[in-house]
């Protein structure tokens, strides 16, 4: 319980050291350390995860790993010179995407409800901006759990979405959101960018 503390209240708290973990000292890495990252690294980072909140309970985001070397020259052909730099020395590069049938689940996922299941599956651009933001917000959650076991996710966005598309989910059933390298931070080079502060982003009415 090292890393528990108590409010004011008696509330259990992240200590200040967690939060350092998580936020204040966690970099976006400029690069990795060789140490693999394996299977189970990536179920472990899952269990925390899947418990993130998503409206409906739809959890939306799909994972699809890039470990054989055929895979991982069938994603560098699509993104773009930097970024395939990248993914190239990354231990692990993830393909995160959008199931735009996640509706199929939600008999399951949120039986309470059975009405949304017929909505949705009547509505599908409001199923895809819906499962969109969920699944972004999966991802949010995704670098947060990443950084609590030790590893350092870097996001990216410079590829060509229809042609990931294409090559990866040709059936349209998923949409690519982002490409993430996974894996243990080297060590830091450069200061931490500036932040906004709390008066430039909290507006009180």
């Amino acid at each position: 319980m090292a890393h528990l503390t108590t409010t004011g209240t008696g509330r259990p708290r992240l200590s200040s050291q967690a939060l350092d973990l998580l936020f204040r000292q966690a970099r976006t890495p400029g690069g990795f350390t060789d140490e693999p990252v394996g299977p189970e690294d990536l179920r472990a980072l899952y269990e925390l995860i899947r418990h993130g909140p998503t409206s409906f309970n739809q959890q939306p985001l799909r994972v699809l790993e890039i470990r054989s070397t055929g895979a991982r020259q069938r994603l560098l052909r699509h993104l773009t010179d930097r970024n395939r730099d990248k993914a190239r020395g990354a231990p692990l590069t993830l393909l995160l995407a959008v199931d735009l049938n996640y509706h199929e689940h939600l008999p399951v996922v949120f039986p309470h409800a059975p009405h949304l299941y017929e909505w949705l599956a009547n509505a599908p651009e409001v199923r895809r901006e819906r499962g969109r933001f969920d699944a972004l917000l999966q991802t949010g959650y995704l670098i947060v759990a990443a950084r609590a076991l030790g590893l350092a996710a870097l996001p990216m966005l410079g590829f060509d979405e229809a042609g990931l598309n294409a090559e990866f989910f040709p059936a349209g059933d998923r949409e690519a959101l982002l490409v993430l390298n996974l894996g243990r931070p080297a060590p830091v080079r450069r200061e931490r960018l500036p932040r906004l502060t709390y008066d430039q982003v909290v507006t009180t009415l």
